[in-house]
């Protein structure tokens, strides 16, 4: 698809649902044959706060199958209760002991977003979408897809959340700390159509057009088709971000109770991005420092930042940055984001008896990433004193999950298989930028990392990663009675990843060999999980959850991600008989209280965590040095407490806070400058994790109008390892409306062919507040400040119509 085709400005119309927060349960049921509108009937009436999703007309089946007692299921109204097109990462803070950060409103620039949940981070959670893997969600990521680039929003049914413990069954070998499993809407049966169209802040828009075929026979096939283009400039600094995605499904129905079904999913993303910050830049810089692309001289400022960094003549700081510790390196040139990517799959979910199905489903997924950086520290062949470096990350991957579920007596058991192969290519490519004499005369364009690359000079590094992942479990839950279920299952998890070199540029490198001919297994055998729920008394609910569980070693180019094969070969070499992979044991109890009026959770649990790989980053940005340290054990225990009255019909208030006290088990011990010390981060709370969080929203539905206002506080958070440099704690506050047109419109047009009409108002960060969001997408230091964090957006206006037909 060509850019320029879709980002003619269109017009349309857009939707937003306010919703209340609420704390569900999802139904442990057998497997078999049932009556699926009967089962969510049940749902919410036995369990009020489950809020029920619209457009759905199916219940998965793997979530049938699973012990979810421990699972929040956030449905597809809290989603929509954010601005149209937001990352539904972000629904999941309405969760205790959950924070996303983003450097934009929506969420969508995916080098700077981050997802954390009870202490750990997305690189630690498994995710999956209708089962398919998302993979380790490191930026650039080599096994699997963003949530944002895998499904638009409005096409989501639920989200299902398991903290801590996840799920033996869910196709993940990420999973440390929990599960986020995405499950899309379904194809209406009826035909019709959805259109969504969102203003807001900085010429924001989105454009979001959903058709539905309905029943095309008596059998009720049926498929809908999709497009969502996203726009907006960007708040500080120069260009902007654009987004488009297309999702299809299709549902074969066959006989009463089994079905295949498709989905795909084409994404492409082209942004520039906002600069990193450090410390020193949030508290001497202002909150307007950004990369220099689209400014007025802007390539101008940073050829004349790059010459003074070389102390030549013509060479000149601006002077906003004269209180910085490292002006050279505050703002660069450019920096931006490319990606397309294809992700899809075919599901079949057969019902070969009333007690046993079959379930199996082959995806496929093949992304072309690109991410640039003008960088002044090496010199262009034409003389100039900066370079544009380009990493250029391809992935592609296939793979089969394979189950079966049998009910017998009490029992619901179900075993399955999950094979991938996953291959990835990474090369660095350096291109010219042109002198300033010659951009000013207009006879030479600086570099753009998302259009005019022109031919490269030289080739940095590449190198080539080939991964082959198989996974098995077997799971029984055993109803002794209809009160108590127990839960026992294991998984097996083997891993072998092989990496080799293609090129290495020791200028760029400062390394005769990278990491090549070199290959990393883990074996895994042997995962225990054990759960049980007792539900006593109306509304009554008690649960425990025990689980092991394993990372295998990340995958990353040369000085990028948290893997060990992403150094050089002497750093591989003296590491290599020390590596372990990452593991943890977790333990959770639970209670639920679900009434009419008061409703509340409270959720305890801890955490041992084993070999904990961490990057540790110095120097600037665009060529740092970065080595990946095992900081030992963390001990980690936390407690979530979450409270919803609802008073009267139509008000309700709820609240929840966290508490995580985790801390590193060991100091760290390493050479610096030919010296061995000692960094002292034994009893310190682990990076980029607070120990408190809490959240407020209330909200208020009157007739056709609702409105929402939520708050969240966040508290201080490390950016070194020792302690000695904290982000600051902030609150920040959001706020919506949203009124329903229908019965006014179906008033005055009676044989409307608008079926529903509605408009919303939004605003982000009210207070407006300056605040840093996103930590760590550039590593941690040991100790001291460093060029890795992210700035919260201030204020953002939104307003949205939406029209179904």
């Amino acid at each position: 698809m060509n850019r320029s085709t879709f980002r003619a400005r269109s017009y349309g119309v857009s939707f937003t649902v306010a919703a209340s927060l609420s704390f569900g349960i999802a139904v442990a049921a057998p497997a078999k044959n049932i009556d699926e509108t009967a089962v969510k009937k049940s749902v919410a009436r036995h369990h009020p706060l489950h809020v029920r999703a619209q457009g759905a007309e199916t219940i998965g089946v793997e979530g049938r199958r699973q012990a979810n007692w421990v699972s929040n299921p956030v449905s597809a109204q809290t989603i929509q209760n954010y601005v149209a097109g937001t990352n539904a990462l972000k629904a999941l803070t309405t969760l205790p002991g959950v924070l996303f950060n983003s450097g934009d409103p929506q969420g969508v620039n995916t080098w700077q977003n981050s997802f954390l949940m009870h202490g750990f981070d997305q690189s630690q959670i498994g995710m999956t979408l209708d089962g398919m893997p998302l993979g380790d969600q490191q930026f650039s990521n080599v096994n699997g897809l963003s949530p944002t680039s895998a499904i638009s929003s409005e096409n989501i049914d639920r989200i299902d959340v398991s903290a801590s413990t996840g799920s033996e069954s869910v196709a993940s070998t990420s999973n440390l700390g929990g599960t986020v499993q995405f499950v899309s809407r379904d194809p209406s049966h009826h035909r019709g159509g959805t259109i969504n169209q969102t203003f807001g802040s900085n010429s924001m828009y989105r454009t979001f057009v959903r058709v539905d075929s309905g029943d095309l026979n008596k059998q009720g096939t049926r498929f809908y088709v999709s497009y969502a283009r996203n726009d907006t400039d960007k708040w500080r600094g120069g260009q902007d971000q654009f987004m488009q995605q297309v999702n299809a499904k299709i549902l074969h129905p066959i006989g009463e109770s089994s079905k295949i079904t498709g989905f795909f999913d084409y994404a492409d993303l082209e942004m520039q991005n906002y600069q990193d910050y450090s410390l020193d830049m949030f508290n001497n810089g202002g909150y307007a420092i950004d990369n220099l692309i689209g400014t007025k001289n802007g390539y101008e400022t940073a050829y004349r930042i790059a010459l003074a960094e070389r102390g030549l003549p013509g060479g000149e700081v601006p002077a906003a940055y004269a209180k910085l510790k490292s002006p050279y390196t505050a703002s660069y040139y450019e920096g931006a984001q490319l990606q397309h990517s294809y992700m899809g799959g075919v599901t079949s979910d057969l019902a070969l008896t009333d007690r046993l199905r079959w379930q199996s489903t082959f995806y496929g997924h093949r992304s072309f990433q690109r991410g640039s950086v003008a960088s002044p520290l090496l010199d262009s062949p034409t003389g100039a004193p900066l370079i544009d470096q380009v990493t250029q990350p391809d992935t592609n991957r296939f793979g089969l999950r394979s189950s079966l579920s049998y009910t017998i007596a009490r029992h619901a058991l179900n075993a399955g298989v999950w094979y991938e192969n996953t291959h990835f290519d990474v090369n660095k490519l350096a291109y010219s930028e042109p002198l300033l004499a010659d951009v000013l005369n207009g006879t030479a364009t600086p570099v753009n990392g998302l259009s005019n690359l022109g031919t490269p000079f030289q080739r940095m590094y590449e190198q080539v990663f080939n991964t082959n992942t198989f996974v098995g479990y077997v799971q029984d839950t055993y109803h002794i009675t209809n009160t108590i279920a127990l839960h026992a299952g294991f998984r097996s998890v083997l891993n072998t990843t092989r990496v080799g070199v293609l090129a290495n540029w020791e200028p760029y490198t400062r390394t005769t060999a990278l990491s090549g001919g070199n290959s990393l297994s883990v074996s895994k055998p042997f995962l225990p999980h054990f759960s049980g729920e007792w539900r006593f008394a109306r509304g009554h609910q008690l649960y425990f959850d025990i689980a092991e569980n394993v990372k295998v070693y990340p995958v990353s180019g040369y000085n990028s991600g948290t893997s060990p094969l992403s150094t050089t070969q002497a750093a591989f070499e003296a590491s290599r008989n020390s590596l372990q992979p990452e593991t943890d044991w977790n333990y959770a109890v639970g209670y639920r209280y679900l009434g009419k009026v008061v409703s509340g959770s409270l959720y305890a649990y801890r955490t041992d965590f084993s070999n904990r790989l961490q990057r540790i980053s110095t120097g600037p940005t665009t060529n740092p040095y970065t080595t990946i340290k095992n900081v030992g054990g963390v001990a980690m225990n936390g407690v979530d407490a979450g409270l919803t009255l609802t008073p009267i019909h139509g008000l309700s208030l709820s609240n929840s806070i966290s508490y995580n006290h985790a801390t590193y088990s060991d100091n760290v011990p390493a050479t610096v400058n030919g010296q061995q010390i000692i960094y002292h981060i034994k009893g310190q709370q682990v990076v980029a994790y607070p120990q408190l969080m809490y959240r407020g929203q209330l909200s208020y539905t009157w007739h056709d109008a609702s409105a929402h206002i939520e708050t969240q506080y966040v508290g201080k958070r490390n950016l070194s390892y020792t302690g000695d440099t904290k982000v600051p704690a902030y609150w920040l506050t959001n706020l919506g409306a949203r009124y329903d047109l229908t019965k006014t419109l179906h008033r005055f047009s009676p044989s409307s062919f608008v079926h529903n009409l509605s408009i919303d108002f939004n605003v982000y960060n009210v207070t407006n507040v300056k605040y840093i969001s996103t930590m760590g997408q550039n590593g941690y230091p040991m100790s001291g400040d460093y060029q890795s964090i992210v700035l919260g957006a201030p204020r953002q206006y939104f307003g949205s119509v939406h029209a179904d037909f």
